[in-house]
């Protein structure tokens, strides 16, 4: 019975992928800042573990709880939308800290074992921000579009070892708590020479004509983890594969 590890479980898209991956009959070790054991199936199958990527000490006290591992989906993240100019670059290094070494830092400490045993899949899950450049989210593409950048040649660094590398490429999805996991208002991001530009674009996250549901992202990561072929990329909802089909 294979083994997966997700970053990122307390809701949105790895609560989703969690919950894919155990009723697929896999081990599943859900991770999250804040552990919430009422959102996921109690079973011998789902363990629940606290962890914080961007703590060196929690991410290895997690993977040498966890065991072998077979699968990484490293899934969490924090968003922040606004004006690049009324961002703080304390909170654009908070950002990268999560959304890019964070990754990176649990890849590297997975990658031994995968080596080791030769077999094995990492699943880095973006946006689709890497796909087509949009506003008011400068900061947030360039943590996401680094980890697209980092994929993509670990894929072939790993190849070598018969370690399978796949990104995941959510769209949109107004049910996510994207714009709420961070620690920066989004009126706090908008200055009054941008509102007049910011108003039609929040008009549009309002009633955007394609969204992606965390279903739809289960659904790619589940597909990328078993996928054996040369594919990398993996875009998760209808506007997502739009815009790769646009590219």
């Amino acid at each position: 019975m294979k083994t997966v590890l997700i970053t990122g479980c307390s809701s949105g898209y790895g609560l989703e992928t969690a919950r894919r991956f155990h009723a697929e009959g896999w081990n599943v070790v859900a991770t999250m800042r804040s552990p919430r054991h009422d959102v996921l199936p109690k079973s011998e199958r789902m363990r629940v573990l606290t962890l914080d990527v961007t703590d060196p000490e929690s991410i290895s006290a997690v993977i040498e709880e966890s065991g072998p591992i077979d699968a990484l989906v490293n899934n969490a993240g924090i968003g922040v939308v606004g004006a690049f100019e009324a961002t703080p670059m304390s909170h654009i290094r908070k950002v990268f800290d999560t959304n890019t070494f964070g990754v990176m830092a649990m890849t590297q400490a997975v990658i031994p074992q995968l080596r080791a045993r030769r077999s094995g899949v990492v699943v880095n899950v973006t946006s689709s921000v890497t796909l087509a450049a949009m506003p008011l989210a400068a900061a947030y593409t360039a943590s996401k579009t680094a980890i697209a950048g980092f994929t993509g040649s670990l894929a072939h660094e790993l190849a070598a070892f018969n370690v399978r590398v796949k990104l995941v490429e959510p769209g949109y999805a107004p049910t996510t708590r994207f714009a709420h996991n961070t620690t920066m208002p989004v009126e706090d991001l908008i200055p009054k020479a941008y509102a007049e530009f910011a108003a039609p674009i929040f008009a549009q996250f309002a009633a955007p004509p394609l969204v992606t549901t965390e279903t739809d992202v289960a659904e790619a990561v589940w597909h990328a983890a078993n996928d054996q072929s040369g594919q990398l990329h993996f875009p998760a909802g209808a506007d997502a594969v739009a815009l790769a089909q646009a590219r």
